[in-house]
């Protein structure tokens, strides 16, 4: 925190053990040592500080706020105090109040530039962008230095950026900035890029291409050196949106010639080409074509520059660029794609691609390289071209398995792109079940051959024959997809795990894995091969998703937590650590980054993931602990949450999901589309919807149960029941709404390819009945705000329709319960066979069955005190022998049946539990399996059942809980 061993003040000497105690963690001793310090020194503020921010630490968060504001509301100005205070701010995420301690600061030290400084990055912390331009000019004023200055600028850039209205922005904000950049220019001020950067920035919002044009074309233009090419860059970007296509064309030919491999140029120059064609452009008779040089308009002079380039790549000693070659295929693509007559004009595309083959086929990004150039190729050439590019494989002598295997690793490299290139054109596709296992054994000999290149790797590096072994296990999935033969995802579980085992740091292996447990419901094994992934920053945003989809729903709750919990704690982290990114950025300069920050930070504000594992990791705290910890009540008051508060962007949502995570050969029409993509985030939309709308509601439900509702309806909306009345019948008005749009959505039967975004629990929740009975349940507590109001007396009508809800519920409990019950795991004639969908099942019950249970425990809540009234009543009248009412006899029959519907629930899974213990895995046999690969596959198998009878055991335990507080329903 502080080394501050060349400062000779005497306070700092004091203050050393307690800096030492807090930053080795030590804060209870740090807060020993700072009331020691305040016993002899009673006015130093700082020890004060140190011994909050030690209790803050402790988890005393009220002391440490108010030991805190003691110090803030006496206006320290010494450094030590205002920099421990703005740590402590920061812990509690209050960084608002560190912007008051620097404006007090400031007000009594006026000519502070430290102050100043520290003031301005406060407002920087919490978006106080008109604050942040008065402290900058403030600033330069006190010390004329040009990055206050700019300072200032940036400030209302973003004021300009952050407008909502866009003509604010427009004819107040940028103008001004543009007006002091402009002062600064006829001054000759501008010293540094980042000056320039920021004047092209205000140009380019303001729409002043020609002004910025001539920025970059003149001498402040010079001054941009951080970046190769930025002015080139820049410039062609202008001329585009100024469709100078002459300029444009020009400039991308220089660039080209000065490197033909520098790719961005080379859509420019054609994107020109077509521009100046539909234009019928031509060059004026005397003189230059444009400023930037001549010009080509016609395809023929394209065609004839590209050669050109491939000739001179052709006559080097050294290795060829890629650029030129694949420049080729690019114009013959958008040649074709417009339809003009001279498409062939660059050559035949079979030998374009085969020559291309011939100098790139050892490079492993040749695949990617063609797969996109693919189209080209005719149906009945596939076949041809797959035949040319093997005659240019050399392969060795012909091994045991009567295959041919490469000799070096370039070969291998080759032979691997040809296979690949295979199935990208749908050839593996196309092979009967019999072909397709001969495909599998004759990849997996060529992955076990290619080993031997890498014997002497690291354990970090990949294998040079991992792609034999992922193409093979995706031929597997394309068996266990056609077939339904379970065999085959064993197999491929084994083949992945044995590829792992050679190559533990393969991401490839790990992620296909974790798909292919999750889809046959094992969840414990993914938690340690998402850990081992070594997610970073933004991928728990792109790629939390494939776990965070299966954990609860699985029913491993405690790993659950723990993924929901991964997620999290990047979301909340990067709120605090934009700020700081913010703040470095104006502190060095680079100011183009401050939108792109702000942008990011909006991004992951509005992900689709972050609002799905906040909602999931509150309804799985309340399914884990509400009345088995704490009650219901003190669950929502502990989370903090509100009924009344919606903190979900609809309108804003963003989908920042990888769904392209995996790598893929599969042809065009096998792939995901857009379309795929939009029927994604509708189905994930509604589901978050859904599960969002039910959290509230139980939010809702402790909230209504607060108050004894008043017979005058005066009183109750004083007291506020009625509008929490209002509330509830709203959102559960919205649900209702929801899940009949859910329900058109299923209907659909939207199936995603294998490797594309994983299903929602959407169809499974509602086919099972699940929501229904959830809102079923919910609705109830309606009914009992009614019986309340009338009383027991004179509501028999509505007590028969209550115990027909009491009745339906039972009924839809025993339904969902029979959809659970089957064999999760079990063997048939050797082979082993799964039904994940009954363990999802399972977990859908337990939700539902709690659900039930809050709604039941409401309803103890309102028919306790209306049976006591009763009985008194009754007790005056001397009618001791009155039934009972008639809602309170189908309380006591609901709470029963549940009981028995509890205790059929934990004995079906004492059932699973003992039938998956005895299952003996050892004898399930696998065809043309070796001994190795078949340990494999055993292992897998374990991992497999070993997660069920995980899985079973804490839904088990969570039931029996749950069975427990039927006990306190008794009214």
């Amino acid at each position: 925190m502080a080394a501050r061993g060349h400062v000779q003040d005497p306070n700092d000497r004091r203050l050393r053990p307690i800096y030492d105690y807090l930053d080795n963690g030590n804060n209870k001793m740090a807060i020993q040592q700072a009331d020691k310090l305040l016993k002899k020194h009673k006015d130093l503020h700082c020890a004060k500080v140190l011994k909050a921010i030690g209790l803050q630490r402790t988890g005393k968060q009220d002391e440490a706020f108010a030991l805190a504001q003691e110090v803030t509301t006496l206006e320290p100005t010494d450094d030590n105090s205002l920099q421990a205070l703005t740590i402590l701010y920061r812990e509690m995420h209050r960084p608002e109040l560190v912007t008051k301690l620097y404006e007090a600061a400031v007000k009594k030290v006026p000519l502070s530039e430290e102050y100043h400084s520290h003031l301005f990055m406060a407002y920087a912390r919490v978006g106080e962008y008109k604050k942040m331009q008065q402290a900058g000019m403030a600033l330069y004023k006190i010390v004329p230095k040009n990055p206050y200055y700019f300072w200032s600028v940036m400030s209302l850039v973003m004021q300009a950026i952050s407008a909502k209205d866009e003509k604010l922005a427009q004819t107040m904000f940028l103008p001004l900035a543009e007006r002091m950049v402009e002062k600064m220019v006829k001054e000759e001020k501008i010293e540094a890029e980042a000056e320039v950067q920021l004047y092209f920035m205000i140009l380019e919002r303001l729409g002043k291409c020609e002004e910025a044009l001539e920025v970059i074309r003149g001498p402040l233009g010079e001054k941009l050196t951080s970046e190769l090419q930025s002015r080139e860059r820049k410039c062609m970007m202008l001329y585009t949106r100024l469709e100078r296509w002459p300029e444009c064309n020009a400039l991308a030919q220089k660039l080209l010639l000065k490197n033909p491999d520098d790719w961005q140029f080379y859509p420019s120059y054609f994107d020109s080409l077509f521009h100046l064609m539909d234009q019928s452009w031509s060059p004026p008779e005397e003189g230059e074509h444009c400023s930037e040089g001549s010009v080509h308009h016609t395809v023929a002079e394209v065609v004839r520059f590209v050669e050109e380039r491939i000739k001179m790549e052709d006559e080097k000693d050294s290795r060829s660029l890629r650029g030129p070659y694949l420049a080729r295929l690019e114009l013959m693509h958008r040649l074709r794609e417009r339809g003009y007559p001279e498409e062939n004009l660059p050559g035949e595309p079979l030998d374009l691609m085969v020559q291309f083959f011939r100098k790139f086929g050892d490079k492993p990004c040749c695949i990617t390289d063609l797969k996109i150039y693919l189209h080209l190729l005719t149906p009945d050439q596939h076949v041809q071209f797959i035949n040319r590019l093997s005659e240019v494989v050399p392969l060795g002598e012909q091994g045991e398995e009567g295959f041919t295997f490469p000799e070096d690793t370039k070969s291998l490299q080759r032979h691997l792109c040809v296979c690949q290139l295979s199935r990208a054109l749908g050839l593996h596709h196309s092979l009967d079940v019999s072909g397709k296992l001969r495909l599998i054994t004759e990849l997996k000999a060529h992955y076990h051959h290619g080993l031997k290149f890498g014997s002497t790797a690291l354990k970090t590096e990949l294998q040079f024959s991992d792609m034999y072994c992922l193409m093979a296990a995706h031929v597997y999935i394309d068996l266990w997809t056609e077939t339904g033969d379970e065999d085959m995802v064993w197999q491929c579980l084994g083949l992945l795990e044995e590829g792992l085992s050679h190559s533990s740091s393969n991401a490839q292996f790990k992620l296909l894995l974790l798909l292919l447990y999750c889809r046959l419901g094992s969840f414990e094994p993914v938690v340690d091969l998402y850990s081992s992934l070594d997610a970073k920053h933004i991928q728990h945003d792109t790629i939390g998703f494939l776990l965070t989809r299966y954990a609860e729903s699985l029913g491993q709750f405690s790993a659950a937590s723990q993924s929901c919990n991964f997620s999290l704690r990047f979301f909340h982290s990067n709120q605090k650590d934009t700020s700081e990114y913010i703040i470095q950025a104006y502190k060095y300069g680079a100011f183009e980054k401050i939108p792109e920050f702000i942008a990011l930070r909006n991004r992951l504000n509005q992900s689709l993931h972050f609002a799905q594992v906040r909602t999931e990791r509150m309804l799985l705290d309340l399914f884990l602990e509400a009345d088995i910890v704490l009650s219901l009540e003190e669950s929502v008051k502990a989370m903090s949450l509100s009924s009344e508060e919606d903190d979900i962007p609809w309108d804003s949502l963003r989908d920042n999901r990888d769904l392209a995570v995996f790598t893929n050969w599969d042809p065009k029409e096998r792939q995901l589309t857009d379309e795929h993509r939009t029927q994604s985030l509708e189905e994930e939309s509604a589901w978050l919807r859904i599960r969002s709308l039910t959290l509230r509601l139980l939010a809702s439900l402790t909230a209504s149960g607060h108050t004894p509702a008043q017979q005058n309806s005066e009183m109750s909306n004083e007291n506020g029941v009625g509008d929490r009345s209002s509330l509830f019948r709203s959102l559960l008005s919205q649900l209702n709404q929801t899940l009949h749009t859910a329900a058109q959505i299923a209907e659909k039967h939207i199936q995603y390819p294998l490797l594309g975004p994983p299903s929602t629990r959407l169809a499974s929740a509602l086919s099972i009945g699940s929501c229904q009975c959830q809102a079923a349940a919910l609705q109830l507590s309606v009914h009992l705000q009614e019986l309340e109001s009338a009383g027991l007396d004179e509501s028999s009508e509505l007590q028969t329709q209550i115990c027909n809800i009491f009745k339906s519920l039972v009924v839809q409990l025993q339904e969902i319960l029979n959809k659970c019950k089957g064999d999760l795991l079990e063997m048939k004639e050797s082979k082993l066979k799964t039904q994940p969908t009954l363990l999802e099942n399972l977990v859908f019950f337990l939700e539902t069955v709690s659900i039930v249970l809050w709604s039941a425990s409401y309803c103890a809540k309102i028919l306790r005190p209306l049976k006591t009234s009763l009985q008194k009543k009754k007790k005056k009248k001397k009618d001791a022998n009155a039934a009972l009412p008639l809602v309170v006899c189908g309380f006591q029959e609901l709470t029963g049946s549940l009981q028995d519907l509890l205790t059929q629930a934990v004995e079906h899974i004492r059932g699973q539990e003992s039938a998956i213990t005895a299952l003996k895995l050892a004898s399930l046999t696998l065809e043309g399996c070796s001994q190795e690969e078949a340990s494999f596959t055993k292992a897998a198998t374990d991992k497999v059942q070993g997660s069920y009878l995980r899985s079973l055991q804490e839904v088990g335990d969570l039931l029996k809980k749950r069975a427990e507080t039927i006990k306190n329903l008794k009214i």
